[in-house]
C-alpha cells in the first residue's frame, strides 16, 4: 500500500477530530432532530465504516473493538445487520464520548499497521471510499451541530470567524448564456467517484443561461417583502402545504428583531448582510423564489456543463469561515460554483442511464435513496475542499433546510445579456 493512501487516512481522520475541538462535552452527545445526529455518533459511524469493510476483511483474525458497536453505529446497512434506530440516537448514554475516541485510536492504529504490510488495488479503493465518507460526516457534524446549537436561546458561538467582508454594494447578477449542444456529464476518469456519478452518458441541453452568481440574502429578502411566503401561485402544491405545516416565514436560522433580520451562524448571532448568498432554504423556497424571479432552477446536466471546466475555488471547511462569502465583485463569468452554499437543481435523484450499485453491502451506499430526492450541486462553506468536483451529486428531500443550501437561477435563453434584476 502506498504511503499516500495511509497520510491522507490520517490527515481525513485528525481533521475531522479538529473539527471537534471547540466543542464542550455536551455538544457531543445531544440531538436536535431526528435527522440530524450527535457528534459522538458521527465520530463512531465513521470508525465503524473502517472496521466493518475494512478491517473485518483485511486483517488477520480481527477482533471487533466491541460487539455491541456494530448494531449502534451501523447507519442504514440492512445487509450487515440490523441498527438502532435513527432518530434515538441522541438517547443513547453510552459509549461515553472517552470511549468513543478510544474507538477511533484503536481503529486508526489496525488501520496504520495493516497498510503498512498490505497492497492491493481493492484495499485501496475501500480505504479512499471510507476517507470520503468521513468527509461527508466532517460536514454533518457541522450542519447537525449549528442545528443543535440554533435551538439553545443562550446562542452558543462554535467559534468566532476570522472572515472580514467588504461593505462595499455587491456584484451585480448577469446571465452567462449557454448554446443547445449534445454533452457528456458524470465522472468518466480514473480518480476517485461515488458510484451515482457513473456511467458518463450524453444528455441534450436545449439553450439555457445561469446567472453568473448565488443570489444573495438582499435579493431574497425582496421576495419576502413582496409577500413571496403569502403567495401560493408561486409554489408547488406540496411546497405550500409544507410551507404551512412548518410555519416557514424566512430561510432558516433568520429571526425579526426590532425591524432587523438577523441570522444564527456557527459564529453567533449576525445581522443579515445582503451581500452574502443566501443559504438554509428548501428546495420547495428556492423553486418559489425561482417563479418569482421570472426564472427557474438549472438541471443538474446544465449545472455540470456550465461548471465542468472551471477551478474548483470557493470557501470550504478549511477556511474554517462556515458561512458563505459573498461573490468577488472583481472577477468576470461564472462565481461561486463551488464552495459556499451547495446549489439546489430541478433535477430529482435518479440513477444515470445504464448505472449498477456494487455488489453487496456497498450497493446499499447511494442507489437505495433514488426516491423523493433532490440534486444539489457544487459543494458548501462546511464542504471539505478535496471532496468536492464538478460531477459531484449531493441529494436530500425538497423540504431540508439544515443543510447549506442555496440557489443559483437559470432560465431557457431569451437572447442578448441583462441582468437577473432585470428579469
Amino acid at each position: 500500500m502506498s504511503g499516500e493512501i495511509a497520510s491522507r487516512f490520517l490527515a481525513t481522520r485528525r481533521f475531522t477530530e479538529q473539527i471537534c475541538r471547540p466543542l464542550a462535552i455536551e455538544d457531543f452527545v445531544v440531538q436536535a432532530m431526528p435527522d440530524a445526529s450527535p457528534t459522538r455518533w458521527h465520530l463512531a459511524h465513521s470508525t465503524w465504516f473502517f472496521e466493518a469493510f475494512v478491517l473485518a476483511r483485511w486483517q488477520a483474525n480481527y477482533q471487533p473493538f466491541s460487539a455491541d458497536f456494530h448494531y449502534l453505529f451501523n447507519s442504514y446497512y440492512n445487509s450487515l445487520g440490523e441498527q438502532f434506530p435513527r432518530s434515538q440516537r441522541g438517547l443513547l448514554t453510552r459509549p461515553t464520548v472517552a470511549e468513543v475516541f478510544a474507538y477511533r485510536q484503536a481503529v486508526d492504529q489496525r488501520m496504520t499497521e495493516l497498510l503498512a504490510v498490505r497492497e492491493h488495488a481493492e484495499l485501496s479503493q475501500l480505504v479512499e471510499l471510507g476517507i470520503q465518507h468521513e468527509q461527508q460526516h466532517q460536514e454533518l457534524i457541522l450542519t447537525d451541530l449549528k442545528y443543535l446549537l440554533s435551538c439553545n436561546p443562550l446562542t452558543p458561538v462554535y467559534r468566532e470567524s476570522g472572515i472580514t467582508q467588504s461593505t462595499k454594494p455587491g456584484r451585480k447578477a448577469r446571465w452567462k448564456s449557454f448554446p443547445g449542444s449534445m454533452v457528456s456529464i458524470g465522472y468518466g476518469g480514473r480518480e476517485f467517484s461515488f458510484d451515482n456519478e457513473r456511467p458518463r452518458h450524453q444528455v441534450v441541453l436545449q439553450p439555457f443561461e445561469l446567472s453568473d452568481r448565488l443570489a444573495t440574502c438582499g435579493e431574497y429578502l425582496e421576495f419576502m417583502n413582496d409577500g413571496g411566503y403569502r403567495r401560493p401561485e408561486l409554489w408547488l402544491s406540496l411546497g405550500w402545504s409544507t410551507k404551512r405545516e412548518q410555519a416557514w416565514a424566512a430561510p432558516l436560522y433568520w429571526t425579526e428583531r426590532d425591524g432587523e433580520w438577523q441570522a444564527f451562524t456557527l459564529n453567533g448571532i449576525r445581522s443579515v448582510r445582503v451581500q452574502d448568498p443566501v443559504v438554509h432554504v428548501s428546495y420547495f423556497e428556492a423553486d418559489a423564489y425561482a417563479r418569482w424571479r421570472g426564472a427557474r432552477l438549472p438541471s443538474e446536466a446544465e449545472w455540470e456543463h456550465a461548471a465542468v471546466e472551471l477551478p474548483l475555488d470557493g470557501s470550504f471547511a478549511e477556511s474554517e469561515y462556515f458561512h458563505p462569502v459573498e461573490a468577488d465583485a472583481l472577477r468576470d463569468g461564472l462565481v461561486q460554483m463551488f464552495g459556499e452554499v451547495w446549489q439546489w437543481t430541478q433535477s430529482p435523484y435518479t440513477p444515470y442511464p445504464g448505472y449498477v450499485p456494487p455488489a453487496g453491502a456497498l450497493g446499499e451506499y447511494n442507489g437505495k435513496f433514488m426516491c423523493n430526492q433532490y440534486v444539489l450541486r457544487g459543494g458548501s462553506c462546511a464542504t471539505p475542499a478535496t471532496h468536492i468536483r464538478a460531477t459531484y451529486r449531493n441529494f436530500f428531500p425538497p423540504d431540508a433546510r439544515w443543510q447549506f443550501s442555496g440557489i443559483r437561477l437559470a432560465r431557457d435563453s431569451a437572447g442578448g445579456i441583462k441582468s437577473v434584476q432585470e428579469i
